[in-house]
């Protein structure tokens, strides 16, 4: 391809050139920083800084149309803008050349700037066939973990990558922190139009916290938790009430007011972020701002370099061609006003509807209607939920009896009459937003275009079933605005009141607290039923508690008596080696004595008699020439070592054991005949 080709021979000033034509950024050294993140990859940093800006780069063109213009010759259009991109590459330092008259209908431009912006239909084949990479850093408990993933991918890969790293079963983990609310696995996230830099937290019910992990059970009430923004527009002196869960990061903050103010993301300039706010990327739960109510400010960064405008202003007009009707992102650049570029010249002309058409996130269109709503009738107002219906109604119905509220789902119309006084004097009255506020959570809906009440009945569909959808079909348009209360039960959803635009202050308010009275019944009954399940459950707990301590006590019985039988065997194994080996040197010691003489062989004998410390005797004959060895071998042989007992005379007593053993029994006076006895040594 040329564009190919003319990438890899262009210098770096060419390449800066061209991304600043592109993207219209005029702070040189902020374009230089982006281009040296991406290793001056000049289609990778354009489509890095589009999709933080715009939401997402358009790749995908279903009309034959838009196809022809990707391979075939750019249109005239093209050929001019590729024509303007080009003067503004050489104003800032490229040195491509001007287009030819005939290269409009006959070559593809072969400026360098309009070969590689991505605005620039001849280059949308080579942005196309790009993957667009998605950045996510996961929370869990103590642990963060950064994913980078094609956009093609799904929900489910996600879960598995984070089952590998976190060790958690995907089957227990439950993934928070979309914008759009809980999403499926087979979702794939090109469907959720999610940002470059996303910041998501895992939540697993189903396993208990470490020890190690109890400070992370506050971060997790925090990203559940939800942070009233108090935004102030120096500018345009207005400020923005704006209510966020702690999951949303900084980034999408900064995303949504750029929908409401029209600043755009790099051109804002914010007063009023803690210290600690130091990444976009944070969460506001972690970001350090206070609780529940937070007060910023912001207005549009001074530009420094004015000569730039043009340039800037090509790339805002290209970029509004290729997103096919997306706003304008910076349109004080041209110096229209916004109510000229609307077809709004005048006040009398037609209010900006309270809910864009065809949003394709619920938050974000309830974040217009807030920004609307307070903008025609105040900041004192009910505080509507953020969030799709199911989120809301999560929010209401399920979690403890004694902290649900009832649902209230306001349902606006700006073809009836009857709205804007029920918005200025009903919704906007102290004492129904402070009502509301104490005991429902408000949700909002507008259905003046079709699309967005097609929506809605669809939502109720689901929710609530065909008979609340049915409903809401019969009202006529000059019975709106609605107001729906709505009861959440064990088995399905109960529509307790539907209240009409033609209504007062004080009826408004008895059929609240009428609708309340059944509520608080209901509740009494379902804290009574929580309460009974919850001490069964502390009494199970108790019980099994109680039944695995005595299965500790039962085994470290069993192991103390396996111990001791043990020992016991060991000392009857020691004990019994030891009788045999006394045993065994006794009878060594019987074979070695010699024979016992007779009283006629005519020698000198001596007789001797023993006693033992049972009572017993022991007589035999000696040689009066024998050893007293032999002697003390005698009384070994009979089972008293000569190491544990002594050998004693009578009368006068003496110690045998301590003569000589080689002395004869002549010389030690045994003879001819004495009565000795067995002691034990002490």
């Amino acid at each position: 391809m040329a564009s190919e080709s003319g990438e890899s021979n262009m210098d770096r000033e060419m390449i800066l050139a061209d991304f600043q034509a592109c993207t219209g950024i005029d702070n040189i050294a902020e374009a230089i920083t982006l281009l040296e993140l991406n290793n001056w990859d000049l289609v990778a940093a354009i489509n890095g800084v589009i999709p933080q800006e715009n939401g997402i780069l358009q790749s995908n063109f279903s009309s034959e149309s838009s196809q022809a213009s990707m391979f075939g010759p750019p249109s005239q259009s093209e050929a001019a803008d590729a024509a303007t991109a080009s003067t503004a590459a050489a104003a800032a330092g490229g040195a491509a050349p001007p287009p030819s008259s005939s290269s409009s209908s006959s070559s593809p431009p072969s400026s360098s700037a309009s070969a590689f912006c991505p605005y620039n239909s001849s280059s949308r084949h080579m942005v196309e066939r790009q993957p667009r990479m998605l950045n996510f850093k996961v929370e869990y408990r103590q642990r963060t973990v950064d994913l980078v993933l094609e956009e093609g991918s799904t929900v489910g890969e996600i879960k598995k990558i984070l089952e590998t790293e976190l060790g958690v079963p995907v089957s227990k983990m439950q993934l928070k922190g979309w914008k759009s609310g809980d999403v499926s696995d087979s979702t794939v996230m090109r469907s959720l139009h999610l940002p470059k830099n996303n910041s998501l937290y895992v939540l697993t019910p189903d396993i208990a916290p470490t020890a190690s992990t109890s400070k992370n059970s506050a971060l997790e009430d925090s990203l559940n938790q939800n942070f009233l923004l108090v935004i102030s527009h120096s500018e345009a002196q207005r400020d923005y009430s704006l209510n966020f869960p702690g999951s949303r990061t900084i980034q999408e903050v900064k995303r949504n007011i750029s929908d409401l103010t029209n600043i755009p993301v790099r051109h804002q300039q914010w007063e009023g972020w803690p210290a600690s706010a130091t990444d976009d990327s944070m969460t506001l739960a972690v970001s350090g701002i206070s609780y529940p109510c937070h007060h910023l400010s912001v207005c549009r960064r001074s530009s420094t370099a004015n000569t730039q405008e043009p340039t800037e202003e090509c790339a805002d007009v290209h970029m509004i061609s290729d997103s096919e009707g997306d706003d304008f992102e910076d349109a004080s650049e041209f110096g229209v006003d916004d109510s000229e570029m609307f077809g709004m010249g005048s006040s009398t002309c037609r209010k900006t509807p309270m809910m864009p058409e065809n949003s394709e996130n619920e938050a974000d269109a309830l974040l217009h209607f807030t920004a609307e709503f307070s903008s025609r009738y105040g900041e004192t107002h009910p505080m509507f939920f953020i969030g799709s219906l199911e989120a809301a109604s999560q929010e209401a119905f399920y979690g403890k009896a004694r902290d649900r509220k009832l649902l209230a789902i306001y349902l606006h119309n700006d073809d009836s009459v009857l709205s804007n006084v029920f918005c200025s004097q009903m919704m906007c009255a102290d004492s129904i937003v402070s009502y509301l506020s104490q005991n429902f959570i408000t949700w909002a809906w507008d259905v003046t275009k079709e699309a967005n009440k097609a929506r809605l009945l669809t939502m109720c569909t689901r929710h609530f079933g065909s008979v609340v959808t049915q409903t809401i079909r019969t009202y006529k348009t000059d019975q709106f605005p609605l107001l729906l209360v709505v009861m959440g039960k064990r088995t399905s959803n109960e529509v307790l009141n539907v209240i009409q635009g033609n209504t007062t202050v004080d009826e408004l308010m008895m059929r609240l607290m009428g609708a309340m009275e059944i509520f608080t019944a209901q509740q009494q009954e379902d804290i009574k039923d929580e309460d009974e399940r919850e001490a069964r459950e502390m009494v199970k707990r108790e019980q099994d508690e109680a039944y695995q301590l005595s299965l500790e006590a039962d085994r470290k019985k069993r192991e103390a008596q396996e111990r001791e039988e043990a020992e016991q065997v060991r000392l009857e194994q020691m004990r019994k080696e030891e009788e045999d080996e006394k045993e065994a040197i006794r009878l060594s010691l019987e074979k070695t004595l010699p024979p016992e003489p007779i009283d006629e062989s005519g020698e000198q004998i001596s007789k001797l008699r023993i006693r033992t410390p049972s009572g017993e005797f022991l007589e035999r004959r000696f040689l009066g020439s024998c050893r007293l060895q032999v002697l003390f071998d005698f009384v070994a042989s009979k089972g008293f070592p000569f190491d544990e007992f002594k050998l004693l005379t009578t009368f006068p007593r003496r110690n045998i054991t301590q003569l000589e053993p080689g002395s004869t029994l002549l010389e030690a006076k045994l003879f001819p005949q004495e009565t000795l006895f067995l002691e034990a040594k002490e």
